[in-house]
């Protein structure tokens, strides 16, 4: 294809059109009438041979390929965004910018008191907005709403930066007088205690779980899944201090990433193994 016979503005209805899945609040989006995005939706449907947009009950829901060019095309225009925008230099001293990052509250616990430490150093004026997993979506990070996700994710859009943070293993957090201590701590005696679940990512995993669903429970279940063995699960929560606090209160075992567990390390109460 001749791309200099292509329109490139109706990547920007495209783009529009898939965020709106409406093709009123696309035209109102870009300040255009109704009729002239229908007719750049009828252009964009001859352009790639799709439907792109198809009617529901729920309304318009994209398609496959729709789908798959989202984040490519929502890519492109932002490199063009970034090239044709003037850059000024970012002075942290002066700037008052709310900076809004999604991370779990392992991540926050992790990071925030030293990225703190640095900013009210350096931009004593930011402000950070830390986000729940649960509060908001890729989608936020494409448009702009959010700046940063800090997390362990499976899959990410390919149109994304990103960077290993660090590597991780999991320790074993219990209040110091847990009767469990009494014996060598090996994999039978872990597995006669009780537990405290905690989720990898700070998601959940749906209304309602299903203790005997592996495949849903994150790594260590998986892991004991795979050697016919099975942890007894008292606790179910999607918050690290939640488990750490539990774990100190009663005779349950909180698995947690090190890094997490190692926060304790100075209460008296608990110990990490």
């Amino acid at each position: 294809m001749d791309i200099s016979r292509v329109d490139l503005n109706l990547l920007v209805y495209l783009d529009v059109l898939l965020r709106e899945r409406n093709v009123t609040k696309a035209a109102n989006h870009l300040g255009i009438t109704q009729p002239a995005m229908s007719n750049g939706l009828r252009r964009l449907r001859d352009l790639f041979g799709d439907p792109l947009l198809v009617r529901t009950s729920e309304g318009m829901t994209a398609t496959e390929r729709a789908t798959e060019l989202q984040p490519l095309v929502r890519s492109i225009l932002s490199n063009i965004e970034q090239a044709v925008q003037e850059k000024t230099p970012f002075a942290a001293a002066e700037s008052q910018r709310v900076f809004r990052i999604m991370a779990s509250d392992y991540a926050e616990s992790c990071l925030m008191p030293r990225v703190l430490r640095r900013i009210r150093q350096e931009a004593p004026h930011v402000t950070l907005d830390v986000l729940t997993p649960s509060d908001v979506s890729f989608l936020d990070v494409e448009q702009g709403r959010l700046d940063m996700a800090i997390n362990r994710f499976d899959k990410i859009p390919q149109s994304f930066h990103q960077k290993t943070l660090w590597t991780e293993y999991f320790a074993c957090l219990m209040n110091s007088h847990n009767p469990i201590l009494k014996q060598p701590f090996t994999l039978d005696t872990y597995l006669e205690a009780s537990h405290i679940w905690v989720s990898k990512t700070g998601f959940g995993v749906g209304v309602g779980v299903n203790p005997k669903d592996v495949q849903r429970l994150g790594w260590v279940d998986e892991a004991l899944g795979r050697m016919g063995r099975k942890r007894q699960i008292s606790v179910f929560t999607r918050h690290y201090q939640v488990a750490m606090l539990l774990a100190e209160q009663h005779d349950l075992i909180a698995t947690l990433p090190s890094r997490a567990a190692w926060l304790q390390k100075d209460n008296p109460n608990l110990v990490v193994k």
